[in-house]
């Protein structure tokens, strides 16, 4: 399968996910100890999606965290630019019989091929915008941010929930050596595509920690960014708003 690097060419990126897309949800239970089905529930939580509002959840690959977002009543789109994970969530809430609608009339969750660099919808038309694990595959960060913050309304929020760097010097380093051996050891027993869980140990270690990214997302035009980590530092969520009345 093609494999991607810290260059993160779209187009190997994009088939790299492909190439996983089939069990692509049953790994990250594995390979997190199903800490991943907390961390989605964290982020429903903080970004507060509510009835009526029309949320974007940007790389969202198969769905599963769009169908949280969804819960309370909000139209929520998944948006990913690797169709082989789009059509997997499809085909996957098909057969569940879940495809109900929101209290707007729209479906709770539709999906939609997109680029986090050059999105398919106009001017300030989400309420809220997340993106789970996605911004550290994208190429240029803060262009993907700027973009999200274009179609969110004015006064809407953004909520970004990515790997960070642990507080203690010495359990980061110990998290460290785990990513870069474990993690890829693990893959090779349960995965049919190990290579694209080296890319994940390697993406994982050049990204910065949470109050670095706190300042690319203010450096694209989100205001009030403040972030609070999970799982003693592994996973930092940001919430951040639109404050700008231009969208």
């Amino acid at each position: 399968m093609t494999r991607a690097y810290l260059d993160k060419r779209p187009d190997d990126v994009a088939a790299m996910f492909d190439g996983v897309a089939q069990r692509y949800d049953l790994l990250n239970d594995v390979l997190s100890l199903g800490i991943d089905r907390r961390w989605r529930r964290a982020v429903a939580v903080s970004l507060g999606a509510r009835a009526g509002e029309r949320v974007l959840d940007l790389a969202a690959g198969t769905g599963t965290s769009s169908a949280v977002l969804a819960r309370d009543g909000a139209s929520c789109v998944a948006c990913d630019f690797s169709l082989g994970m789009l059509k997997v969530g499809a085909a996957r809430l098909r057969s569940s019989g879940r495809e109900t609608a929101s209290r707007d009339g729209r479906p709770a969750v539709s999906f939609v091929a997109g680029d986090a660099l050059a999105l398919p919808f106009g001017q300030g038309v989400f309420d809220a915008v997340t993106i789970s694990f996605g911004l550290r595959n994208v190429a240029d960060a803060e262009a993907a941010l700027a973009e999200m913050r274009r179609v969110t309304r004015p006064g809407g929020r953004l909520l970004i929930c990515e790997f960070s760097h642990l507080a203690s010097p010495r359990l980061d380093a110990v998290f460290d050596r785990l990513l870069v051996t474990t993690l890829p050891m693990v893959a090779r027993t349960v995965s049919r595509s190990p290579d694209a869980y080296s890319y994940l140990a390697e993406s994982i270690r050049a990204w910065p920690d949470a109050r670095e990214l706190a300042g690319v997302i203010g450096a694209a035009g989100w205001s009030r960014v403040r972030w609070r980590t999970l799982s003693l530092g592994v996973v930092a969520l940001h919430l951040a708003f639109n404050d700008d009345a231009r969208g």
